[in-house]
């Protein structure tokens, strides 16, 4: 919300360079103020609800459903997103020899079962085509080998998502699916649709997979279009509005590393930790200027940028580069799905190394990364926003009054060698001078298990002792407990360091 950026409210802040060296050094801005009786904005926690993973059939891992236990409980995830639960390897479907369809929901059960029992729900992704259902042989270039070609007959596709939707209501009950969402298919513009043309032949999947789903009970909630950067959104909403199909929410894709070019047809410079928000708004406008205004978007994919080598979404960067898409998408969207919530992954195959880049919060082997620990510690900020103009703080408020103020010092991956620590002074009002402060931190020395692997000699294959010798390591420790220097305090911040700090008004 742009309200929340204006200067009429907000915390004070000088950035002290002191003796620093010349490449360190920082340049002061404005004091500004955080006031602690100041009006504040609803800050629903729409980064944390919903996780990607990659497909359906690898919730049946051990390691999956502990490792998404550990997700939910120490973030406070409500559903998860994956690809395939149509895979042959799912055996959802299949023809006897008159070609009569046959269905087959036991590893459906089994896959939603095992989220449920960990208090996850499923957030139902509709791919991809059954071998035996498709027109054709459209084999993507994914190591799980799915087939991407539209339906050969769309009177047995109806067939299949009714009995699909039918199945479910009686396992679970109609007032536990419908809180479930169905989404139709995964980035139907793209490599992962082979209907030609991509648009049409991907409305008419939309089309049938809607309304047979409301078929089977009305409250079931259906969206797209899943489309990757952020495409099609005007022209999937007109095409609703004039055909009379049922959308319940808009669904689309966006990482930071996607290009100018194709989030906005553009060559401005908009730096890649700018872009995902950039485009959340042009989608929230496009909602807004379409025939159906009042739809919820669903970002369902999203990560920050992975430098490549740089293996960006292993470190530390992603709290703060985390921390500054909160304040930015903030108000534009309603639920963000982070690909991914672990590394149980295998669109490249099996990773050769715990630490190779992949999305997750949890490496392979169920070690920590830092990411784990920067959405724990962003799980705590409140519920509500106060606003500042600073673009490197997040200002909220709890229920009990707590101010709950996350800081950090973003530096691009490709910068880091020129970039120093920023030691920021923090000047509340509204709050005993003297209060009682919290502080947690994210940093190279807080929640990283990478130098403890790297003293084991970075094994390809931990034991479980050294797996947990990394994090023991990496555990945050008990929180370090301040009190306000007349109502001010001072913080450093190393590179891409991020900072939580509690301030207890009463």
């Amino acid at each position: 919300m742009n309200l929340l950026r204006s200067a009429a409210f907000g915390f004070s802040l000088s950035l002290a360079a002191g003796n620093l060296p010349a490449w360190s050094q920082q340049v002061a801005t404005p004091a500004l103020s955080i006031d602690a009786a100041s009006p504040a904005t609803p800050l629903p926690h729409f980064w944390e609800q919903v996780f990607g993973s990659g497909r359906a059939v690898l919730a049946l891992r051990e390691n999956y459903r502990k490792d998404l236990k550990d997700v939910h409980d120490a973030i406070g995830t409500r559903y998860v997103r994956f690809h395939a639960i149509l895979h042959d390897e799912v055996g959802v479907y299949d023809e006897d020899e008159q070609g009569t369809p046959e269905f087959n929901f036991s590893y459906v059960d089994q896959i939603y079962d095992g989220l449920l029992a960990q208090g996850v729900r499923p957030f139902v992704e509709i791919s991809f085509m059954p071998r035996k259902l498709a027109a054709r042989e459209a084999i993507h270039p994914f190591w799980y080998k799915q087939n991407v070609a539209p339906p050969k007959d769309y009177a047995r596709w109806d067939k299949l998502m009714q009995a699909f939707g039918e199945h479910l209501v009686a396992r679970y009950g109609i007032d536990e699916v419908a809180q479930w969402y169905f989404e139709v298919w995964n980035e139907p513009n793209i490599d992962f649709w082979a209907g030609e043309p991509k648009q049409a032949t991907y409305f008419e999947l939309y089309d049938h997979t809607a309304r047979d789903l409301k078929a089977v009970n009305p409250r079931l909630r259906v969206g797209g279009p899943s489309t990757a950067a952020a495409h099609w959104i005007p022209e999937f909403l007109d095409h609703a509005a004039k055909q009379h199909v049922p959308v319940d929410f808009v669904s689309t894709h966006g990482y930071a590393d996607d290009s100018v070019e194709d989030y906005f047809g553009t060559h401005e410079d908009i730096p890649m930790r700018d872009r995902v928000c950039r485009a959340i708004r042009k989608v929230h406008g496009e909602i807004g200027a379409s025939p159906l205004p009042g739809l919820p978007l669903m970002w369902t994919e999203w990560n920050v940028p992975s430098y490549d080598r740089l293996n960006a979404r292993d470190n530390w960067y992603v709290g703060p580069a985390l921390a500054r898409d909160i304040t930015q998408c903030d108000g534009a969207v309603t639920q963000m799905s982070w690909w991914t919530f672990d590394d149980v992954f295998e669109e490249n195959g099996v990773a050769p190394t715990p630490f190779s880049g992949t999305f997750g919060l949890i490496a392979l082997g169920r070690i920590r990364k830092p990411s784990y620990y920067d959405f724990a510690l962003l799980h705590t900020l409140g519920d509500e926003r106060l606003a500042n103009p600073a673009e490197n703080l997040l200002v909220t408020r709890r229920k009990d009054g707590t101010l709950v103020v996350a800081a950090w010092n973003l530096v691009d991956m490709d910068k880091v060698d020129g970039a120093g620590p920023q030691t920021v002074t923090l000047v509340f009002h509204g709050v005993p001078a003297g209060a009682r402060v919290k502080i947690q931190r994210v940093d190279e020395t807080h929640g990283n298990p990478m130098p403890t692997y790297r003293a084991q000699g970075s094994p390809r294959y931990p034991t479980p002792a050294q797996v947990d010798a990394m994090n023991r390591a990496s555990t945050l420790p008990v929180s370090e407990e301040r009190r306000l220097d007349g109502g001010r305090l001072e913080l450093t911040l190393p590179v891409n360091g991020l900072a939580v700090v509690e301030v207890k008004v009463r």
